[in-house]
């Protein structure tokens, strides 16, 4: 494994696909945070700690994933607040080594999340690109503390599954721009992942999840934990 030290709350693993042979576990034990996931954290933490400093987060960790097609996979291990999230330092980095994945979806969206340079055309949706997103989040309190940084003047449309233990998020630009949509999309990244942009997918949860919530979920996520 190899460490890099970003800041005093956050360090990156690189983890090779020899490595992940030898620990026995794969992206989906992360995801769903399996036992063997969490006895591999807690080693990649101790060496963390003993090969760049690492100080463990007090409170909350935040463990971002990212597979390598070929190398291996990369860990993102922080500690974050929601008001920490709004301005995110870590996110043009992250942005870039999501751009080839997010690109199949939605188009140059590491560009939007960045934002415009102040005279630049409006952002327009691609013709060809879909106009919703569905993400992924292992647990009701990452989709809230997602909601929770969110402009709450947003106009995209939004619905709530459940599948098995995990939560789905149908997130539909709606009235908003395509830029406003974009960002709301780069920025659910920070909580969960993106399950897909296809109808399929869309299809699937309708006929084997549970709707929790039809209409404005992200509202009623929102204000549910106030």
């Amino acid at each position: 494994m190899r460490f890099e030290r970003i800041d005093d709350k956050t360090v990156k693993c690189f983890i090779s696909n020899e490595e992940l042979e030898e620990f026995d576990i794969t992206y989906k034990d992360f995801i769903t945070r399996s036992e063997k996931a969490k006895e591999v954290v807690e080693e990649i933490i101790e060496q963390a700690v003993e090969e760049v400093g690492y100080k463990p987060p007090e409170f909350a960790m935040d463990m971002q994933i990212m597979v390598l097609p070929e190398k291996g996979m990369l860990l993102t291990l922080s500690e974050r607040s929601p008001e920490e999230m709004k301005n995110n330092p870590l996110l043009k980095e992250y942005l870039k080594e999501m751009q080839k994945t997010l690109e199949e979806h939605f188009g140059d969206i590491a560009e939007i999340a960045k934002g415009k340079k102040k005279g630049d055309a409006p952002v327009q949706a691609p013709s060809d690109k879909p106009d919703f997103a569905l993400f992924e989040f292992s647990n009701i309190r990452e989709l809230s503390d997602y909601a929770s940084v969110l402009p709450k003047n947003l106009r995209v449309i939004s619905s709530l599954y459940r599948l098995g233990d995990n939560y789905y998020l149908y997130l539909q630009k709606g009235n908003a721009s395509y830029e406003r949509y974009s960002r709301a999309c780069v920025q659910a990244l920070e909580y969960g992942t993106l399950y897909g942009a296809a109808e399929e997918k869309l299809t699937y949860l309708q006929e084997h999840g549970e709707c929790i919530i039809e209409e404005k979920a992200l509202t009623k996520v929102r204000l549910q934990d106030k």
